[in-house]
């Protein structure tokens, strides 16, 4: 049996302090920048050039500096430039740098948009970057990151609510934000019931099988035949996926909202436009 005396025990514990404090205080910030360096833009975007910092003026990202539940972390995009024929926002990337699967979702847009705006909420696993790069029609990539402190978002058990959700899997609740303006950008709410299961929670007790990952996997978005949004989506989305995005009517008609999940299940739900709604 080894007896450790005062001295060394303080000896212990100053030591921790100093190795704390040569620690740099953006050590998590650092890393998350590696993961990003080293794997995600090496695996999507091989060498291209992303514009970023000051010379960034495509868009904004918006997070909070702290999850208050790290399963339903808010974020929202927002452009400063419209979706037009000659120039617009082809499609986004939405990473958190460190989660078990870093992409959120990739988003495919369109001129019909009008703007490529987006605010959804997401799982974060742990103290890193949100991150977004936006692809413009024309080639260029343009990035904006926010530092986030989170924890085990991914490995949190099932909530309350998604038993429910699982009963009420596909359903879906769409409706326009405001009135209706015609050949104007106008916002949509989306929201589709499904748990989005990781597969990563811990076994319940008693149990040796831990649930599989169960998530919804693409969503597909038109307003009169026309594509607006097309999203290929991973388990970093929350619980009853819910989506925010512009659309531009040119006349009263019906959005169609198609999705699929990783069991191969297949959903969908209209939404009639009219200047009443």
């Amino acid at each position: 049996m080894k007896i450790y005396t005062v001295g060394f025990i303080v000896g212990l514990f100053m030591t921790s302090i100093v190795q704390a404090d040569v620690a740099p205080a953006d050590w998590r910030q650092k890393l998350s920048d590696q993961a990003w360096e080293e794997n995600i833009r090496k695996q999507n975007f091989q060498d291209r050039e992303i514009i970023e910092g000051v010379d960034q003026t495509i868009f904004e990202l918006k997070v909070p500096h702290m999850a208050e539940d790290a399963t339903v972390v808010p974020i929202s995009v927002h452009t400063k430039i419209p979706q037009t024929d000659e120039l617009y926002i082809k499609k986004m990337h939405i990473f958190v740098d460190k989660n078990p699967i870093p992409l959120v979702g990739a988003f495919e847009f369109t001129p019909d948009s009008g703007k490529a705006d987006l605010a959804m909420r997401i799982r974060v696993d742990t103290h890193n970057y949100v991150r977004v790069i936006a692809e413009l029609n024309t080639g260029e990539l343009y990035m904006a990151k926010s530092f986030i402190k989170a924890k085990g978002a991914c490995s949190a058990p099932p909530p309350p609510g998604s038993e429910e959700s699982k009963r009420l899997l596909g359903k879906m609740r769409m409706k326009v934000v405001g009135d209706v303006v015609l050949g104007e950008p106008n916002l949509m709410q989306l929201k589709i019931r499904h748990p989005n299961i990781t597969g990563m929670a811990p076994l319940k007790i008693g149990s040796r099988v831990r649930p599989p990952a169960h998530f919804v996997d693409t969503i597909e978005i038109t307003y009169n035949g026309k594509l607006i949004v097309k999203a290929s989506l991973t388990f970093s989305v929350s619980m009853d996926p819910a989506l925010r995005f512009y659309f531009i009517p040119e006349k009263e008609g019906t959005m169609l909202v198609k999705g699929t999940d990783t069991k191969k299940n297949a959903f969908s739900g209209t939404h009639d436009i009219t200047l009443d709604s």
